[in-house]
């Protein structure tokens, strides 16, 4: 009837005008119409939408959670380097095939030199001397840390961000110069809001210069790597060698390698094991004579969990969310059941079906995406504010992951809009009068 008001009103002949007047009219008259129908049922609405809003945050906030725990871990294995490979001196059986008698071997430099030159798959190797009894002794404190031999290309596989100063150069290690680079803790330590860079401090009574220091590497439990220093590696082979290496005189703590991608890890591995078995003359695939440390095959394990933890924390929210789901299936059902005689009424007037089946689905449609839009902020709120709380080792700052969100949207509204077209459809195909005697 109005449309009908309308178009008789309009003495002008802007027809196309009017048309998307109307059309305009139509729209906001439902939209009120919806939204005095939700306020008529103020707590069964408010239930829906929490439930809802509780379904969408509850999702995204586990989610989130195993994001967040992901990401820290990557951040663990990234302050260490990328694809790194980690292998120490072993035991090795004294008889060929025999395992009850077993001897010690220990690695040298010549092992790391060799796996550069003999190992097709392995980009860069070092091997580094490693010693946790040295006393440091600036002009104004002492520490106890780790000093590290190592050489200058050390720093192109593992993270060793610069603060101040440099890093080890060649020349360094070449001239076997007594200079030094202090881990952040140590460099606290040692020098508490002074200058670092160009001091001088003892270790075991051999003076050091300190060329650089390192920004901090972690934190929590990871504060170990911060009570690090490195000396280039021929100093620290003629100062302080190797302790408890047997009779070699170039013997090595540890050798760091890293393959030329990530996919060669396993075959760097064995040509690795190849090289130091032939040195130390024992077969490479003698069972647990190498004690080695692969970080990509942690890294994949590691995911591999993750990936099954998401699983997990997504299908508990999928629950929840089911469960928002079926509280907008519920209320669409009764809203319809409940304004039959409406629909009959509206019928009877001249409303066409297309208007009656749009008013349902603009009623659904608003339900899911304004508790929906709650859900997210409600989460994303949270996230902001843990965001600011010191989080455990391993623990990054949960974040929202956009195709979950968007999965859940999606889902709510489909559910929404389907519960409410289906009784629609099924009360406006009925004809006016005995839409009017349903009870």
């Amino acid at each position: 009837m109005k449309e009908i008001a309308y178009a008789v009103w309009d003495p002008g002949p802007s027809k196309q005008r009017t048309v998307y007047w109307l059309k305009m009219r139509t729209i906001l008259d439902i939209f009120g119409q919806t939204m005095h129908s939700l306020w008529a049922h103020k707590l069964r609405s408010f239930l829906t939408m929490f439930g809802i809003a509780w379904g969408v945050g509850s999702l995204l906030l586990l989610v989130g959670m195993g994001e967040g725990f992901r990401a820290g871990n990557r951040k663990q294995f990234d302050s260490i380097g990328e694809n790194i490979m980690f292998i120490w001196s072993g035991r090795a059986p004294v008889v060929q095939g025999s395992f009850t008698a077993l001897r010690q071997y220990y690695l040298t430099a010549r092992d790391a030199e060799d796996i550069v030159r003999e190992c097709p798959s392995v980009r860069a190797a070092f091997g580094l001397i490693s010693r946790g009894d040295i006393r440091a002794v600036s002009d104004f404190y002492q520490a106890a840390g780790q000093i590290v031999g190592a050489p200058a290309g050390l720093a192109q596989i593992r993270y060793l961000p610069i603060k101040e100063g440099r890093w080890i150069n060649e020349l360094d290690d070449a001239q076997k110069r007594t200079v030094i680079v202090l881990g952040s803790e140590v460099r606290r330590t040692l020098f508490p809001g002074r200058p670092a860079v160009g001091s001088t401090i003892l270790l075991n009574g051999i003076r050091f210069e300190v060329i650089g220091v390192l920004d901090q590497i972690g934190h929590g439990d990871n504060m170990n790597l911060n009570l690090r220093s490195f000396v280039p590696f021929k100093a620290m082979r003629e100062f302080f060698p190797q302790l408890n290496a047997g009779e070699g005189t170039d013997v090595i703590t540890l050798i760091n390698y890293q393959p030329r991608s990530r996919a060669l890890h396993e075959i760097a591995k064995a040509e690795v094991h190849k090289v130091i078995a032939r040195n130390h003359g024992f077969d490479p695939e003698t069972p647990d004579a190498f004690d080695e440390w692969d970080t990509v095959a942690t890294v994949d394990r590691v995911g591999k969990i993750f990936d099954a933890m998401n699983m997990f924390l997504g299908s508990v929210g999928l629950v929840t969310l089911g469960l928002g789901a079926i509280g907008i299936i519920n209320i669409m059902l009764v809203a319809v059941a409940d304004r039959t005689k409406e629909i009959g009424l509206r019928k009877a007037i001249g409303a066409t079906r297309r208007s009656i089946m749009f008013q349902f689905f603009v009623e659904g449609a608003f339900l899911t995406v304004f508790s929906g839009g709650i859900g997210v902020a409600g989460a994303a709120a949270i996230m902001a504010a843990i965001s600011g709380v010191q989080l455990p080792p391993g623990f990054d700052t949960p974040r929202i992951v956009p195709v979950t969100a968007l999965l859940a949207m999606s889902s709510l509204s489909v559910a929404g809009v389907a519960a409410g077209l289906y009784p629609a459809h099924r009360a406006a195909s009925l004809e006016p009068v005995e839409a009017l005697r349903k009870e």
